[in-house]
This record gives structure tokens, sequence and C-alpha cells, in this order.
């Protein structure tokens, strides 16, 4: 596979640009689709072609994957036209790679998606992963659960009194599975890598798995800052976010199936809440 190109999109954002640079570190030929190739200079500059991109235009799509071996793509409900967006830009990418002829397509989806979660922006990827289905692509499916990077925005708050309340709507108890967009990238290598194994799967991947206690417990360890759990009321984060109450309700009640113990036979490395905090304060 060396000389084998490899497409990825969303280079310039968390799980695009993880793959590719783990794609890059490993030797392997990237073009990475971008729409500002201006903030796509680190790239350039560790090797990655760069191509401008658009994943509303079938005829962006069909350039930047011309001649190419494998496509990592990635969607986002956060742009302008929210799911539908990301539903019609995810059907959009395995369309073109079904013209281009492409070998591998390895998409990332969520964990649970398969499972009837209600969660719009589950089924959302879902729906993207059965468009891969019908056209009968060459695919991978990742399943990332949920993103440590998550609590640059949503961890501990500072306390009356001093120290510090991380505040999740879980049960105290309940153990939750996470994983770094690094490790994204790992995993989305080893599927290009490993074509005789990994075509035609769906695998939930985690690199850590705590509970909300002991989540605040690594706080405290690596900080230095006391940190407390406060369990939040499902109802309480429904009044400022519907579909957040109703995924947090779902990680409580039916939660994430990675297989922690085998991924991490694979990867050893992979990185836990605790190395997640430590390269956040070096």
């Amino acid at each position: 596979m060396a000389d084998d190109v490899i497409v990825v999109l969303g280079g310039t954002g968390r799980q695009g640009g993880a793959v590719a640079r783990e794609l890059l570190r490993r030797g392997h030929p990237v073009r990475a689709v971008v729409r500002d190739p201006a903030k796509a200079r680190p790239l350039a500059a560790a090797g990655a072609e760069l191509v401008r991109g658009d994943l509303d235009d079938p005829a962006s799509l069909d350039a930047a994957l011309t001649g190419a071996h494998g496509v990592f793509s990635v969607q986002t409900f956060t742009g302008p036209d929210g799911l539908a967006g990301e539903v019609r830009q995810g059907r959009a990418v395995a369309d073109a790679a079904a013209r281009a002829g492409v070998r591998h397509l390895v998409y990332a989806s969520v964990a649970g998606a398969e499972r009837d979660s209600c969660i719009p922006h589950f089924e959302s990827k879902y729906e993207v992963e059965r468009h891969i289905a019908e056209l009968g692509l060459p695919a991978t499916i990742l399943r990332p659960v949920f993103f440590l990077d998550n609590f640059a925005g949503m961890g501990p708050q500072p306390a009356d009194g001093g120290g510090q309340v991380l505040t999740l709507a879980l049960p105290p108890d309940v153990p939750l599975q996470m994983i770094a967009s690094r490790d994204i990238g790992v995993f989305a290598a080893d599927a290009f890598e490993q074509p005789e194994t990994s075509l035609g799967s769906a695998v939930e991947i985690a690199g850590d798995e705590l509970t909300p206690t002991r989540i605040a417990e690594v706080f405290t360890e690596v900080t230095g800052e006391p940190t407390t759990f406060r369990s939040q009321p499902v109802e309480e984060l429904r009044a400022y976010s519907a579909e957040m109450a109703t995924m947090f309700a779902w990680f409580a009640e039916a939660g994430f199936r990675a297989d922690l113990p085998a991924l991490r036979r694979l990867h050893p490395d992979l990185t836990t809440l605790a190395d997640w905090l430590r390269a956040r304060t070096d």
C-alpha cells in the first residue's frame, strides 16, 4: 500500500486530522480534502497533498477521489444544515467512492448507531452506514464512543468554596467508555493496512472506561484540583438540550459496548483519561 493514495475528508478536524497524521506517520501517501488550504498548512508540512473540496459539489469530490485506493469519510451534524446536511454529505462521499472505484472506504460513525438509540445524531450516522451497505462498497465502519475531547467543554467547573465540580447527567457508578481522537487515527490506519480482517466489519472503538466518580478522581489526581462529581438530573439537562438529555439517558441505560480488553491487547498504549489530561497540562 505504500504507493496507494488515501483520501482523508475533514483533514483539519479532530478525527480527519488524527487519521491523516497517523497515516503519514506510517508512510502512507495522503490526499487531504479541505475547504481552506491555509488552515491545513501543518498537514502539508507533514507531507500531505492538499486539495480543495466541497462535500456538496460532486465534481470536486470526483476530482479528489480520482486514482485513490482508499478514503476516510467523516461528517458533522453541527454544520449549517444540521443532521440533514450530515446525511447528505455522507451519502455524497459514498456515491463518489463508488464512482471512483475506491477499494476501501473507512467511515467514522458512532458507537451504538445500529441499536435504535433514538439519538438524532446517532441515527443520522446509521443512515449513512445503510447507504454505504446498499452501494455494496468495500468498507470498514468505525464506531467511536464518547470523545475525551468533550471534556474540554464539559469538564469540571469551579465550585463555591474552592475546588471544582464535574457535572454529568449520569449515575455515579455507571461506566462511561471514552476515546481520544488520536486513537481513532490509529484504528483507521489499522483498517487500511489490514483489509483482510477489516473489510466488511463494524467495530466499536474505545480507549478507556471509568465511572463518573472515578473520572472526578482522575481530574483530582492529574490536575491537583480537588474535584467532586455531581449527578445532574436528566430533566435538568433536557431544559438545555433535548438531544443531549436523550443521549445521556441512553448512556445510562444502554451504553457503549466496545471490547476494551481486546482493543488494548492490540494497542496497549491507547489513550486514557489521565493520559489526555496530562497532555493538556504539560
